[in-house]
């Protein structure tokens, strides 16, 4: 059995809830940062690249999010190294910093219309800076929670770092949606936009307070004082064979499934609501928004369940549910919006034409023809142009928006509902899983890795590889899905052979 420390808990109960609220501060605000980017990615496919082809341009706004998770390994080795050395604390804070003004600088970069080609290069370099940082930080905020708590409420109390991750989505989204009603549309896309970046400056802020005043994990400052700090955490960690098929295992057992499941219940969602059911901004950011809520609790449910029942049986039946239920979900979900299945009425069409000066003196003409349908639907097709002061179209878009009725808005809130539910159970129960699998020496190193290849590489080419995937020629709105059925298949049969009692710790007595 691996080093299972601590089991009758480093922290009062008191003190421990102090170190969950400000390690679970950081990390929230963090996943923010992130996650900005990618509930924005409609509009800034728009801002940051050509617009002469739309869908290459969002296609190109994805891998620039992807970007910041394709990097997130190399994070996980830097800071892990730095984290397993100097210690916990000070790692995630400097993490938090690196986040933080990255953020802060992608809403100040000016549009593909003002400086060109260099907006899409600096935004592609903030978003590997963010991808670093994030590869750091919660590695280091699930070791330090979980070297305070007893072992036998482990997956309990680390399910709250668990919950971040979507909270954090869920508040980027609420501050988008925010935005969005405290200016009009057109202002919104011009430069609403940045303010959820910039805000970032002050919840940065805000968290560094909070964590400034936390003390160094209490097992990492015994190692130190015994002088049994690993010199070269990386080599021990991936240079020892037993190590090595523990960080293996963790990957293609548990981390690469978790992520294709996390990424597709929440990212991919957003991205098939938007694009391909083509639901109108608002309303699809509220449905993911009350997906998220109505679930999020389940992480803890989930995560304390675990430290009855086992870490292994929850995550892969959350995996299963996936790779059994996608597809039939998505089609339901596709049936809400498919205007083929409905009923037009074309007495009741309608059309507007609004004029506004944009903020570079631009004169903005916005058309919008609305369809309504008998079950309530309504199909507005927007055509905007942007003409300089001599009347010539500078640019123009054309697009087209779904506004549900509220029985079907309902009906996919909770299909999204549902898909977040196998995030809970995936998600739930990993940080203590993947705590338990290595000693306090390496820990931090060790555990960092394999969750950010399989949430950072396999998860977070979720969105870009479905998209690609559904626009190849003669591809199906569901195609897409075949990448995460695939992942989360290999890894529940990785998973369900290899994955024991040695390395699933449920027995606290054997602790």
């Amino acid at each position: 059995m691996q080093n299972v420390d601590n089991p009758d808990g480093a922290a009062g109960k008191n003190n421990l809830w102090s170190v969950i609220g400000a390690s679970s501060v950081g990390t929230l605000i963090e996943w923010y940062d992130f996650y900005i980017f990618g509930s924005l990615a409609t509009i800034l496919s728009y801002q940051f690249f050509p617009h002469g082809n739309p869908t290459a341009a969002f296609l190109s706004t994805l891998a620039t999010f992807a970007a910041g998770f394709i990097v997130r390994p190399f994070g996980a080795l830097v800071f892990g190294r730095l984290g397993d050395l100097v210690g916990r604390k000070y790692t995630f804070l400097l993490t938090l910093v690196l986040m933080g003004g990255s953020t802060f600088a992608i809403g100040l970069i000016p549009g593909f219309d003002v400086i060109g080609y260099a907006a899409p290069i600096l935004v592609l370099l903030l978003r590997l800076v963010q991808g670093l940082a994030l590869g750091g930080e919660y590695g280091g905020a699930a070791t330090y929670v979980a070297e305070h708590a007893p072992a036998s409420r482990r997956g309990f109390y680390t399910s709250f770092i668990q919950t971040t991750a979507t909270l954090g989505l869920f508040l980027s989204l609420g501050v988008i949606l925010l935005t969005r009603y405290a200016v009009d549309i057109t202002s919104f896309n011009q430069w609403g936009w940045r303010i959820p970046f910039l805000l970032s400056a002050v919840l940065v802020v805000v968290s560094i307070v909070i964590r400034m005043k936390m003390h160094e994990s209490p097992l990492f400052k015994k190692i130190k004082a015994e002088g049994k700090v690993v010199k070269n955490p990386l080599k021990e960690s991936f240079g020892k064979k037993k190590n090595l098929k523990m960080v293996l295992l963790a990957l293609f057992g548990a981390t690469a499934g978790q992520g294709v499941i996390w990424y597709t219940g929440q990212f991919y969602a957003l991205s098939f609501i938007q694009k391909t059911m083509n639901i109108e901004f608002v309303q699809s950011n509220y449905i993911i928004a009350l997906g998220l809520l109505i679930a999020t609790p389940f992480f803890i449910v989930f995560g304390g369940w675990s430290d009855q029942v086992g870490r292994k049986n929850i995550m892969l039946a959350g995996m299963l549910l996936g790779i059994v239920l996608y597809r039939p979900i998505y089609k339901q979900m596709y049936s809400l919006s498919d205007l083929s299945l409905k009923t037009e009425l074309p007495a009741a069409k309608a059309f507007n034409t609004e004029t506004q000066k944009g903020e570079g003196g631009e004169t903005v003409i916005v058309k919008t023809a609305s369809n309504m349908y008998s079950d309530g639907t309504v199909l507005n097709e927007v055509a905007t142009s942007v003409q300089n002061a001599t009347g010539h179209e500078v640019s123009s878009d054309h697009r087209k928006e779904v506004v549900l009725p509220m029985s079907s808005f309902w009906i996919l809130v909770l299909l999204i509902t549902i898909q977040v539910l196998f995030v809970t159970m995936v998600y739930g129960p990993i940080a203590a899983f993947l705590v338990e699998l290595f000693p306090t020496n390496i820990r931090y190193t060790s555990m960092s890795l394999p969750y950010h290849i399989g949430n950072g590489v396999f998860g977070g080419l979720t969105p870009f590889i479905a998209i690609s995937l559904t626009s190849l020629p003669g591809a199906t709105p569901f195609d897409g899905l075949w990448y995460p059925i695939g992942v989360a298949a290999v890894c529940f049969v990785i998973g369900l052979i290899y994955i024991n009692k040695r390395t699933d710790h449920t027995l606290n007595a054997a602790e």
